[in-house]
């Protein structure tokens, strides 16, 4: 339950980025609202879900996912280049959240 915790907040993460986007510097009062709702919401689960799981691994993959959704969104909402590179290393960071995620779980 912890790791859907983290990835519902990284999901949130995403909302947020995207919504300080949508806010023009938090000059919407609607956007500006749904934004800050959605940080509080983020973070709350987040600060639920390493009660029970490592700080740098959550962190990290709480993270990862917030940067590469909104990398994504970026490119298909607002048209931001998508170079071979571009998404290259956006599939490095998905491969490190991976394997941050698989390793947690592992003795050591």
């Amino acid at each position: 339950m912890p790791w859907v915790l983290v990835f519902v907040s990284g999901l949130l993460e995403v909302g947020w980025a995207i919504g300080l986007k949508a806010s023009a510097g938090l000059t919407r009062p609607l956007p500006t609202v749904l934004t800050i709702a959605g940080m509080i919401a983020s973070f709350a689960l987040l600060s639920i879900a390493v009660r029970q799981l490592p700080i740098g691994t959550a962190y990290a993959v709480w993270v990862g996912i917030g940067a590469v959704g909104t990398a994504l969104l970026g490119i298909v909402i607002y048209k931001e280049p998508a170079s071979a590179v571009r998404i290259g290393c956006l599939a490095l960071v998905v491969v490190g959240i991976v394997g941050l995620k698989v390793t947690a779980s592992q003795p050591p």
